[in-house]
C-alpha cells in the first residue's frame, strides 16, 4: 500500500476520532441495538434498523482510519526546511496578480483539508500549481473561471 502524507496534527485527529469511535460511538450503538432488541419483533423495528446501519457506519469508519494511519507519513511542518520552496505542509501566502487579493493556505492530506480553514489537499490544482515553487514565482492554476495567476509571496513551515 503507497504511503498517505499527512501532517502532525491531521493525524492526531485522526487518532481522536478513532478513540471516540471505539470508546464512545461503539458502546453505545451496542446499547442500543440491545434495547432495540429487547423490545421484540425484529422485522418491523424501525430503532433496530436505525442501530444496525449506524453500527455499519462506525465499524467502516474504524476500518478506513485504521488503514489510513497504518498507511500515513506522518510529517511535521514545523520540522520542515525546504529552504523556501513549497512543500507538503508549507504555509503559503498568495497573491492574486489580477485583483491584488491575498490568500494564505496551508498543503495538507486529503482527510485534512478544510477551504474554511485554508486547509487545501495536495492533489488540488492549486496544491499541485504551487508544489517546488518558491517565494516570488508564479504560479498558474486552471480555475473554472479561465487561469488564475498566483505570485508566492512567503513561505512558511509550522
Amino acid at each position: 500500500m503507497a504511503t498517505i502524507p499527512i501532517t502532525k496534527r491531521g493525524a492526531e485527529l485522526l487518532k481522536q476520532e478513532l478513540h471516540r469511535l471505539k470508546t464512545v460511538d461503539r458502546p453505545a450503538v451496542i446499547a442500543a441495538i440491545a434495547e432495540a432488541r429487547a423490545q421484540g419483533d425484529l422485522s418491523e423495528n424501525a430503532e433496530y434498523e436505525a442501530a444496525k446501519d449506524r453500527q455499519g457506519f462506525i465499524e467502516g469508519r474504524i476500518q478506513e482510519i485504521e488503514s489510513k494511519l497504518s498507511a500515513a507519513q506522518v510529517i511535521d511542518p514545523a520540522a520542515v526546511d525546504a529552504g523556501g520552496r513549497v512543500v507538503f505542509g508549507a504555509t503559503v501566502e498568495l497573491e492574486d496578480e489580477d485583483s491584488g487579493e491575498t490568500v494564505v493556505y496551508q498543503i495538507v492530506g486529503e482527510d485534512e483539508a478544510d477551504l474554511k480553514l485554508n486547509l487545501i489537499n495536495i492533489s488540488s490544482p492549486i496544491a499541485r500549481a504551487l508544489i517546488g515553487k518558491e517565494e516570488g514565482d508564479v504560479a498558474e492554476v486552471q480555475a473554472p473561471g479561465g487561469v488564475r495567476r498566483y505570485e508566492i509571496v512567503a513561505v512558511h513551515y509550522r
